[in-house]
């Protein structure tokens, strides 16, 4: 998966397949998938002023994922 950098002291790049809503994050901690995000949850989250706020408010706990690496 594409991922593009964002500015962020958490986050490093962040990438979505809309075919399957998989989000992923790649964290300075490794690389996370998580399940069935919607994708204006994705849109939402790269428009963000804060990318670690908005991931801690509405994808954190809610969403089913996996670190991938």
């Amino acid at each position: 998966m594409n991922r593009s950098p964002v500015a962020s002291s958490n986050i490093t790049s962040i990438g979505y397949e809309a075919a399957t809503t998989l989000l992923e994050i790649e964290f300075s901690s490794g690389v996370y998938q998580y399940d069935a995000v919607p994708e204006h949850i994705y849109m939402e989250l790269m428009a963000a002023p804060s990318h670690g706020r908005y991931f801690a408010r509405a994808i954190r706990d809610r969403y089913a994922y996996r670190k991938v690496a």
